[in-house]
């Protein structure tokens, strides 16, 4: 009954039949293409994260190195140069899949090896705080707004001084719902006995799909976040609609955009994650989801009327076929 953990075909079912009526009135299945237009796809699915980082400021985001399927050398010297640990992600994914935490070139080597995909290493950032922060902006407007603000807590446990760690997640019921315990990563963690008190980071990727809590923080949103974002976002060419997902050291900083990185920014297919706050409504997630689908619908639109070409439904399900071919792939090395 916590629809906080059904799957995604069956939360979104309902969500469908408003996409086709909005499909319908914009007349093309793709509509959401122009929302920004310059990510592929409008930054629905498959966009390429090396492209999008292409276009924020360097201030803004932490190191980050492309590298291509099966490029060891350049991995292992890449890593070297970052230094450990590091985060290791596909260029094309989603919800958390293959992204790893890399503590050693050792683990950078097996990652590379077993990764048949082009992906990415990124600096670890140490900053206290991480963050979904939803921006929407209407292109005939000067001043867009922060629709939703999401907070992620870590999936973790606490030590009583006796018990194993794969002990203390089977006394979780998010653990056992969301966790793969048999997947090698948690091989030597399993075991550890942690001291009375002592908190242990079990998955360090902050994924709804990985364990971590979700955290309805909409209550930050002031007129000085919006202003921050609005600044933020005008960096970013063409971009009107999706979530910025950040580290930051406080709310007080993120308002004067310093002390923060953007290590990822979604489009078109971004969620506003506060709807997954345990205990969250379902009629208000689903209010605040056609909320948003509606303001993509608008934003796609006003863009096609500035002469954004919405894709042609060959080149649409062209793309589809690719991603789902990409996820195939993918979904065999999970």
């Amino acid at each position: 009954m916590n629809w906080e953990f059904w799957p995604f075909s069956i939360f979104y079912f309902p969500i469908y039949f408003y996409f086709t009526w909005l499909a319908i009135k914009a007349r093309s299945f793709f509509f959401f293409t122009a929302a920004n237009p310059n990510i592929d796809f409008g930054g629905m699915l498959g966009e390429k994260k090396s492209e999008i980082f292409d276009q924020i400021p360097k201030e803004y985001i932490p190191k980050t190195i492309f590298i291509k399927a099966g490029e060891r050398a350049k991995a292992i010297d890449q890593g070297y140069k970052m230094g450990y640990p590091l985060i290791a992600k596909p260029d094309i994914g989603e919800r958390g899949r293959l992204v790893e935490k890399i503590s050693n070139e050792k683990a950078l080597i097996k990652y590379v090896e077993k990764c048949p995909i082009d992906f990415m290493i990124q600096e670890l950032v140490d900053f206290p705080i991480e963050l979904g922060v939803f921006y929407v902006k209407h292109p005939q407007e000067q001043k867009g707004r922060v629709t939703s603000i999401v907070q992620k807590k870590l999936m973790s446990v606490v030590g009583d001084g006796k018990s194993k760690i794969s002990t203390l997640l089977q006394q979780n019921p998010r653990a056992m719902l969301q966790v793969d315990f048999k997947h090698s990563r948690f091989t030597s963690l399993m075991g550890r006995v942690p001291k009375e008190g002592e908190e242990v980071i079990i998955e360090p990727i902050g994924n709804h799909c990985r364990g971590t809590i979700f955290l309805d923080k909409t209550e930050e949103i002031d007129e000085k976040l919006c202003q921050a974002f609005d600044r933020l976002a005008a960096q970013v060419p063409e971009f009107y609609f999706g979530r910025f997902d950040l580290l930051c050291q406080s709310y007080s900083d993120l308002r004067e955009l310093k002390n923060f990185k953007i290590v990822e920014l979604n489009g078109a297919g971004a969620e506003p994650g506060h709807i997954y706050q345990p205990g969250f409504s379902l009629l208000k997630g689903y209010k605040v989801m056609f909320q948003h689908f509606k303001w993509l619908y608008e934003v796609s639109v006003q863009n096609k009327k500035r002469g954004i070409k919405h894709w042609t439904f060959k080149r649409g399900m062209a793309k589809l076929k690719t991603i789902k071919e990409h996820n195939k792939l993918i979904e065999q090395l999970i």
